[in-house]
């Protein structure tokens, strides 16, 4: 992962908040840190990121959800929809 000092600069945020973020994802089993090396993902971790990467889109998905049934739209027409926009690159 990018170094906290060149990440901050690059976004233009704090080196404190890029510390915190860091911080959090290694307390929570996504990155490991050696000290004088740098940060990296863990590869220790990887169904608990696919776990996550899920919940993200089940959260985008129920606010599309949402949505489609405050427009009238059913679930048969948003699979239609979901199949078409899936296959297309």
């Amino acid at each position: 992962m990018p170094s906290i000092r060149g990440f901050a600069n690059d976004i233009k945020v704090s080196v404190l908040t890029i510390r915190r973020v860091y911080d959090e994802l290694e307390q929570e089993g996504f990155t490991t840190s050696q000290v004088g090396i740098g940060t990296f993902v863990s590869t220790g971790n990887v169904e608990l990121l696919r776990d996550s990467k899920r919940h993200m889109v089940e959260m985008q998905m129920q606010e599309l959800i949402d949505t489609a049934k405050s427009l009238g739209i059913t679930k048969d027409e948003l699979n239609a929809m979901m199949d078409i926009l899936y296959e297309e690159e």
